[in-house]
């Protein structure tokens, strides 16, 4: 199966380095434009370069997902550049090791701060998207990327997998009651990566990776571009009856 995105225009949150760089990459490669949006811009405007030198078009627009006038300025900028929004990824996330702790424990500004970029701002993003997409007509595709601690309570940051949770309800809101005007949504739920948001900030990083790949069944940690496959299939014509889905990704490490 060829997937196409010839034509398509997407904006991706998040986009300067992970999921959502390889993400961009792969939409450009299948045709697609793309708005690379993030912070900070070091890693935006890499991602852009990249894309417009391998003969795809892209910009870079600096957003902090958390920032709702940012996240609006960047759709009609989006719009503006490329004439309308066609896709949305919202993959914008943070996760705070160190302070995001045993929740009797857990200082209450790691809990806003993450619940400020990964579940109120992805929040903001579709809500943007959504706006932009009804105005315009012709439908839309939403992803949203979550994570399988939104279907597990393993995580040791209960903010970051609280909010992974919430992100799942999101999607089957805009799922059952945006269908009607043509848009899809579905979330993309990756397993253990090799780097996790943050990762510079994991208080045992060597441990994690020896650890997960002693427990995953297809015995490595998982990478971005391991991801970008189903998100960008998800964005395509070929998905057109998947909506308000949960797609794990993740080695087999959610089946044992």
């Amino acid at each position: 199966m060829n997937i196409s995105l010839e034509g398509k225009v997407a904006l991706i949150t998040g986009a300067g380095s992970g999921i959502g760089a390889a993400t961009a990459r792969l939409i450009a490669q299948s045709g697609g434009f793309v708005a690379v949006t993030g912070i900070p811009e070091a890693g935006i405007n890499a991602v852009s370069g990249e894309i417009n030198s391998a003969g795809g078009e892209a910009i870079a627009i600096p957003v902090d997902a958390s920032d709702s006038d940012q996240l609006k300025a960047a759709i009609a900028a989006t719009v503006e550049k490329f004439g309308r929004l066609d896709i949305v990824v919202a993959s914008a996330g943070i996760q705070m090791h160190n302070e995001d702790v045993d929740l009797h424990q857990l200082p209450e500004e790691a809990w806003d701060r993450t619940h400020d970029v990964n579940y109120r701002g992805v929040m903001l993003t579709c809500k943007h998207a959504l706006a932009q997409m009804v105005e315009q007509g012709g439908g839309g595709r939403i992803v949203i990327i979550s994570s399988i601690t939104g279907i597990s309570g393993r995580s040791a940051n209960v903010s970051y997998l609280s909010g992974k949770t919430g992100l799942l309800g999101l999607n089957r809101y805009i799922a059952v009651h945006y269908a009607k005007y043509g848009i899809r949504c579905n979330a993309v739920l990756p397993g253990a990566l090799e780097l996790t948001p943050n990762h510079d900030q994991h208080p045992n990083a060597a441990g994690r990776e020896k650890l997960m790949n002693e427990t995953i069944p297809l015995g490595r940690l998982g990478t971005p571009e391991d991801i970008a496959p189903m998100v960008t299939f998800l964005c395509s014509d070929e998905a057109r009856y998947a909506s308000g889905g949960q797609f794990v990704v993740d080695g087999g490490i959610t089946v044992i």
